[in-house]
């Protein structure tokens, strides 16, 4: 079962897109990328990733369960 987390390596700022870039199977740029796209164009996007932070549990977090 995949699992949604935020990575701590390779990360950014906080590394929810790594995270979400892993769900996904996809390169974390992609994901920075339409980030920043999404942040310019809805303006909601800084919101999100702060929510995202917050929310999301880190990797170790994880596997330590």
């Amino acid at each position: 079962m995949k699992k949604l987390y935020r990575v701590e390596e390779g990360k950014m700022i906080a590394g929810v897109c790594g995270g979400i870039a892993e769900y996904f199977a996809i390169d974390p740029t992609v994901v920075r990328l339409l980030w920043v796209f999404f942040c310019l164009l809805a303006g909601g996007g800084i919101i999100a990733y702060i929510i995202a932070a917050v929310i999301m549990p880190k990797k170790s977090d994880i596997n330590q369960q």
